[in-house]
């Protein structure tokens, strides 16, 4: 019989496994104009989804800190749909001509 894995372990299994990559949130259409933003958890993490002025899509890790703003974190839109990136590790300049792709039904 195993034993169930203890919190760190999980912690540390959840880290690896699902916070490395790009993970759907919502559709862009899902997102409220203006100041109001779109809450969601992900892996127990609150992220915030709001518009900028210039109607642009933008992610922020709400995490409670003295004396801090919430934490940006990569966001990214393909086909209409929103996805964040919260590995730390993965955060540097992508190429623009490497995220344009066809869909397979194209």
């Amino acid at each position: 019989m195993s034993m169930p894995p203890d919190d760190r372990s999980f912690r540390r299994e959840m880290a690896a496994a699902y916070r490395s990559g790009w993970h759907f949130i919502d559709l862009v259409s899902a997102v409220p104009e203006g100041d109001e933003p779109l809450t969601v958890t992900l892996f127990g993490e609150p992220i915030l989804v709001v518009r900028d002025e210039e109607d642009g899509v933008r992610a922020y890790r709400a995490l409670r800190r003295p004396r801090g703003a919430p934490q940006p974190v990569r966001c990214a839109i393909r086909y209409g749909m929103v996805f964040v990136n919260l590995d730390q590790r993965d955060h540097h300049p992508v190429e623009t001509e490497l995220l344009t792709a066809t869909p397979r039904s194209a």
